[in-house]
């Protein structure tokens, strides 16, 4: 039987158990959101639906399908404990939000965890919905602590937790140093941590973006700003960390410069990108400043520049 690797985040999750809040889990799409979810109703038991299922949604697409399919897995409305409901990938559908809502408003003794992949669209749901009765946690590729973790690094992860306590012999540094490589070159992906070799790791980065342009990028942008759009995310991936200039991206991409606006935008809700503004004392300056754009994780980014190459023998 294949170990559950568990992430920092679930000792946060379970805590949150008894709290009267959805807690709410945004995240990239394959950083572990759904296996977190598991982990969790493996915990506390109750009932996990996957709504990418159609079959799944059907069971819960009003408040009044929702609670007969409770009552059909254990639930009782009278009963003293709470019954722990999961739902993965709720933003597929608007109605969600205001069921969830009528669930938390009328059933104190359900307590739901419902994970999604895009801010943006979850944003807007939640907005009104979901005022003030929900709790909103992120998910995001390993940090290095994890992936030495998911790699069973026990001596690195020695190093790593001490590294400012260690002296003498006892300090080893040299065991970190071909790991943090590995981890800046292939990032934080857990299948990518996990894959055998290089051609296994990159399969799996290919995977990874094309399933973000079929389930984000083509769920807001029409077919022809999808190409746009991809041309945009090679443009970022060259010149990641640098000062952001519109006018330059635009005719790089053949884009607008308020389209480049707003597929940056939409490439950071969905968490491919981070966006940061320089840092002013005046708020109006930094507003006008040119932004940096970041990765949230290297393999990623080096899978556009298709530049898999060891860090001491890059440019």
């Amino acid at each position: 039987m294949v170990e559950i690797k568990k992430r920092k985040l679930l000792a946060k999750l379970f805590a949150e158990k008894d709290r009267q809040k959805i807690a709410i889990i945004l995240g990239p799409r394959q950083v572990g959101k759904t296996t977190l979810l598991k982990e969790l109703h493996k915990k506390l038991g109750g009932l996990f639906l996957d709504l990418d299922v159609l079959e799944n949604f059907e069971k819960v697409g009003s408040f009044e399908r929702l609670i007969n399919t409770l009552k059909l897995n254990g639930y009782e409305e009278k009963q003293k404990g709470t019954f722990y409901l999961f739902l993965d990938e709720f933003q597929h559908y608007d109605v969600m939000t205001k069921i969830m809502k009528n669930v938390f408003d009328n059933c104190k003794n359900v307590k739901i965890y419902a994970s999604g992949s895009s801010s943006l669209k979850i944003k807007e749901q939640v907005q009104e919905s979901l005022a003030g009765r929900k709790s909103i946690y992120y998910l995001y590729p390993l940090d290095f602590e994890e992936f030495l973790w998911f790699k069973e690094e026990e001596e690195a992860l020695k190093q790593y937790k001490n590294a400012g306590k260690l002296e003498g012999e006892d300090l080893n540094l040299g065991v970190l140093e071909g790991l943090l490589c590995e981890y800046l070159v292939w990032g934080g992906y857990p299948e990518v941590v996990l894959g055998r070799g290089a051609d296994e790791k990159q399969d799996v980065l290919k995977s990874i973006f094309d399933l973000y342009v079929k389930k984000e990028l083509v769920n807001y942008l029409k077919l022809e700003d999808v190409v746009g759009a991809k041309r945009l995310v090679e443009f970022l991936a060259v010149n990641n960390g640098k000062k952001i200039k519109y006018e330059e991206a635009a005719s790089a991409c053949a884009l607008k410069q308020y389209a480049v606006r707003a597929y940056m935008g939409v490439l950071g809700e969905t968490f491919l990108i981070k966006t940061i503004r320089p840092f002013f004392t005046n708020k109006n300056k930094e507003l006008v400043k040119m932004p940096k754009a970041y990765f949230l994780d290297n393999g990623v980014r080096n899978f556009f520049i298709n530049n898999f190459n060891e860090v001491d023998i890059r440019e």
